[in-house]
């Protein structure tokens, strides 16, 4: 599994947060990862850990967009901008094997193949702030 396949599956696991309680999402994580036929077990715990370790630094990471969206809060922002962004910001700020380049260029690539034409720009803007 190439790294821009990991993070779409851990975006795509993440994008789940914010539809269910805490409960329930490790439920549909774990039905997610049952389901990537493609993927060894090695890649299926590897994207367990790191999605684990994205919610860990949850708190925090809002934190940091809010702070960077100014004029957005986060309740206000659509799913996949918010989920695009949270990873991003783990990426850069949490993750020392991830350039905070390659962390911005992957971020705006997922913007441009979930959210709408709007999205890239925006997430790019916000990201700019937090470098």
């Amino acid at each position: 599994m190439t790294r821009r396949e990991i993070r779409e599956h851990i975006f795509l696991m993440l994008f789940r947060k914010d539809f269910h309680n805490s409960q329930d999402l490790l439920e549909q994580v774990e039905i997610y990862l049952s389901q990537l036929e493609e993927a060894t077990i090695e890649e299926r715990a590897y994207l367990d850990k790191r999605f684990s370790a994205i919610l860990e630094k949850l708190t925090e990471i809002d934190k940091m967009l809010s702070t960077s969206a100014s004029s957005w809060t986060l309740d206000r922002m659509g799913k996949v901008e918010l989920t695009v962004l949270r990873l991003a910001v783990y990426e850069m700020h949490f993750d020392e094997d991830i350039p905070v380049k390659v962390a911005i260029n992957e971020a705006v690539e997922l913007a441009k193949g979930f959210g709408g034409d709007e999205t890239p720009g925006f997430v790019n803007g916000v990201l700019a702030k937090l470098t």
